[in-house]
């Protein structure tokens, strides 16, 4: 191994390799491509870093001046980009090395400025790594090393064509390796196609994944799902803990409720920015905050030296991701639990995904309010505040709180003081067997009330429950039974929850909307239950009798069976088996010709068909025939085409120039004087068009009817 890397290892610790890092650096391995798989946090990053080392450096233990990159390391999300540059830099610190990351969130400039300033190693995310190549700002021709972290995951992501297009981009003469947690038939596909007689290397540590992880399967009622997580947060009260989310909505929605019970809470979803996301990781890193809520964004690569505590809210989509959300915890040799949520609907889910992943879960119940009181007391018991010696500055003060309280008043003022650091704790339901069919237990003793309002006013259970809930300071656990009548309805009230509701409200017991409460003395006689009627049967639901003062049901003639019914008379019975009757055998069809067809003449001619036309009348032109107009018509004749010698033969015929004649001006009928006041040809009934089955001749003009009417082209008249 060189010596500068080796006294880095020395400097953090390592004084033992773990398996994959001895498998890597193994001496028949050097130069080779690897495809390596190992489980989560089994060093990974350490072991790449430890393997291409010496194809970078060769027979130097220092790096030279930066140029262009000698190695490329690329991983699938931001976060663990960001943390595989912080693990090899401190492993190539000695050795002189400049390590830079070119992530997507950060500013391309500055990324493009440290590039052309140099670096021996370049860690990106495929997508701005594939910017940068395009927009040359990056020069692969020194290229020694590639390094694909977490391969598995970014072909998940959809990032195959960039990687794709990065090691086609590459020198043919690099090395390549790949490390992943698991080997789909995909990876080994990538590797055979970019790869050159690749090394095979697969570690399991003992047989065993997740050996220093306690796996846990908490079955719970759904509606005390987030009840739950504040129970098993408060239970462990592990320095760091991550609760995981299959959606932004849900991490949202969480965060402000941790966040409202006194939880020093962080958020880490894809709607982030890089920014934000990066002061949320820092701020678990360094003690700000404990808990961080996050969707599978985190579950690859992410490295918290404190994580004691993974919960999973929404359980994974497959087991690859419960292995990588679950091994963000118990790494590098440290203990870890991970919690499932389980709903009872969801328990064979989650029996599938814990086979798939060959593991074993605890199954039980999640911590109720007592269990996370009694861990508290146990901490405190533990303490190391009883063995630490009185500070200077406090010695007087203590003095005096001995003098002026008995010990009593000092241990109670402890234990509320001690309380009321952290947030308390929820009191969960039974989360039964989540079949719907399931008998309810027994509701105990309760009282009767009588809320004036019934079928008749649009009331149902589904909503007299919320309104009850809401207005009379109950949970739907202390509400039994609700019998909703045509005026009115019956709410049955658990003994112990009806101060509460008097209480909330008032001596009047009035609800929202006028509704009003009235106490009981008793059951109350909720009269016969003849059910609802539907469209099948007797006309009755769900068994429904037929009540008594209808009188009997009348007899009826009992229908014959089929077999019982007599033969049909008339038709005789078909018969399967019976020969089919021979077809009667069609005429020899005759080779002599046809005979000449002659019309009928005996019988007289009738009225020609419509459409056909008569051969007693001359034929009808394609024009409509008119009657020429005489000399003394009206002027509206149309005008007549002359020769140039004034001849009545056409233009086409002569030869001559056809002009134009106006008729003659005595052709015209004489006009009428004008009236006083003038007029207009629209007012003038004599010069419209009258429609048939409109106002006839001589009716009421339009200029009384208007005054300003215009012609229905819109002109206006202009007398010549």
């Amino acid at each position: 191994m060189i010596q500068t890397i080796a006294d880095a290892l020395a400097a953090q610790g390592y004084d033992t390799m773990t398996p994959v890092q001895d498998a890597v650096i193994a001496p028949e391995l050097d130069g080779a491509d690897l495809l390596v798989s190992a489980q989560t946090g089994s060093g990974k990053t350490v072991a790449f870093g430890m393997a291409i080392a010496p194809t970078l450096l060769g027979d130097e233990t220092h790096f030279g001046r930066a140029g262009a990159p000698l190695a490329l390391v690329i991983a699938p999300t931001r976060e663990l980009a960001m943390q595989v540059s912080r693990e090899l830099t401190w492993l190539y610190g000695k050795a002189g090395a400049i390590v830079t990351t070119c992530v997507g969130g950060m500013d391309t400039r500055t990324e493009r400025r440290a590039l052309d300033r140099g670096a021996h190693i370049v860690v990106a995310t495929p997508g701005r790594l594939c910017d940068h190549i395009k927009r040359n700002n990056i020069d692969l021709t020194d290229l020694r090393a590639v390094v694909l972290d977490e391969a598995d995951e970014m072909l998940d992501l959809g990032f195959r064509e960039d990687l794709e297009f990065i090691l086609g981009e590459s020198p043919a003469t690099r090395r390549t390796l790949m490390f992943s947690a698991t080997v789909p038939a995909a990876i080994a596909k990538l590797a055979k196609a970019y790869q050159r007689d690749a090394q095979r290397v697969s570690v399991v540590s003992d047989g065993k994944q997740h050996s220093d992880i306690e796996y846990r399967a908490l079955t719970v009622n759904p509606r005390d799902t987030e009840n739950a997580i504040l129970n098993i947060l408060r239970f462990y009260e592990a320095k760091n803990a991550i609760v995981f989310c299959n959606t932004r909505a849900a991490v949202a929605r969480l965060t402000t409720r941790l966040t409202n019970r006194n939880f020093s809470v962080v958020a880490l979803s894809g709607e982030l920015s890089q920014q934000e996301r990066t002061n949320a990781l820092q701020s678990l890193r360094d003690g700000r905050a404990r808990v961080c809520v996050a969707t599978d964004v985190a579950a690859r690569g992410i490295d918290l030296p404190n994580l004691e505590l993974v919960i999973h809210a929404d359980l994974p989509t497959n087991a690859d991701t419960l292995l990588h959300r679950s091994g963000r915890t118990g790494r590098a040799g440290r203990k870890g639990v991970s919690a499932l949520i389980v709903p009872p609907k969801m328990r064979s889910k989650a029996t599938r995904l814990m086979g798939w992943a060959k593991l074993q879960a605890e199954w039980a119940l999640p911590p109720s309010a007592a269990e996370v009181n009694a861990a508290d007391q146990e901490r405190l018991l533990n303490d190391d505040a009883w063995t630490t010696p009185t500070p200077e500055d406090a010695v007087e003060f203590v003095a005096e709180l001995v003098e002026r309280y008995t010990p009593e008043q000092l241990a109670t003022a402890f234990v509320n003081l001690h309380r009321s650091r952290g947030s308390a704790p929820e009191e969960l339901s039974n989360p039964g067997d989540g079949k719907d069919s399931a008998p309810r237990m027994e509701f105990g003793k309760s009282v009767w009330f009588t809320v004036s309002t019934g079928r008749n006013d649009g009331a149902e259970p589904r909503t007299l429950l919320p309104m009850l809930c809401r207005v009379g300071d109950m949970t739907r656990d202390d509400i039994g039974a609700i019998r909703v009548q045509p005026r009115h309805s019956y709410v049955e009230v658990a003994e112990g929850a009806v101060p509460k509701l008097v209480k909330a409200l008032g001596a009047d017991m009035k609800a929202e909307d006028g509704v009003t409460l009235t106490r009981l003395d008793g059951v109350p006689d909720f009269g016969p239950r003849t059910g609802r009627p539907d469209n099948k049967g007797s006309g009755y639901k769900d068994g429904g009798k037929r009540s008594d003062d209808r009188g009997p049901k009348p007899a009826y003639d009992k229908k014959p069976a089929w077999k019982d019914k007599p033969a049909a008379t008339g038709k005789p019975s078909y018969d399967p088996d019976a020969p089919k009757p021979a077809r009667k055998p069609k005429p020899p069809r005759s080779d002599a010709p046809a005979a000449e067809y002659k019309p009928r003449t005996d019988k007289p001619r009738t009225a020609p068909a419509k459409g056909k036309r008569d051969a007693t009348r001359p034929p009808k032109s394609h024009k409509t025939e008119r009657t020429p107009l005489k000399s003394g018509d009206k002027a509206k004749s149309k005008p007549v085409w002359k020769d140039a010698a004034g001849g009545d033969k056409p233009a086409a015929k002569s030869g001559a120039k056809a002009v134009w004649k106006k008729p003659a001006k005595d052709a015209a009928p004489a006009r009428e004087a004008k009236p006083e006041g003038g007029y207009n040809r629209a007012a003038d009934s004599s010069k419209r068009f009258t429609p048939p089955g409109k106002a006839k001749k001589g009716g009421k003009p339009i200029a009384q009817r208007g005054g300003d009417a215009r012609p229905k082209s819109g002109k206006p008249y202009k007398p010549k």
